[in-house]
């Protein structure tokens, strides 16, 4: 192999890498970027499940997925059900600040779950 090919390679994976992480960590509480398992059906209920309130249907639709399953309860679904609609309505930082009153998406290991992603769905529905 020549030394074309062998960098050639070595970009190629290195911009595969960047772009899946960038994707990973993008969907968690942006509401505008669709995660992997995004489907329009998930997406009405999940939509529905936060208009109602209702934590059971939205805990159904999570399943077991990451850190947000764990952080969530009935007594905190009407607040994280408010940091998602700010956070379709763009106020990001004040989405943010709930998330993190409830222990989500702290990166310096000050939140529950230190150490463990949201997984799906979140983002909030992603």
């Amino acid at each position: 192999m020549n030394k074309t090919t062998l960098g050639l390679g070595a970009l190629a994976l290195l911009v595969g890498v960047a772009g899946i992480s960038t994707v990973a960590s993008a969907y968690r509480g942006d509401s505008t970027v669709k995660g992997p398992n995004y489907t329009e059906e998930r997406h009405e209920a999940m939509e529905k499940a936060f208009e109602s309130g209702d934590y059971n249907a939205w805990k159904s639709l999570m399943g077991e997925r990451g850190n947000m399953t764990r952080v969530i309860n009935q007594d905190n679904f009407a607040k994280f059900a408010e940091a998602h609609e700010l956070s379709e309505e763009g106020k990001t930082a004040e989405a943010q600040k709930i998330r993190e009153e409830l222990g989500l998406g702290l990166h310096n290991g000050s939140g529950q779950g230190r150490g463990q992603h949201a997984g799906a769905g979140r983002g909030m529905n992603r």
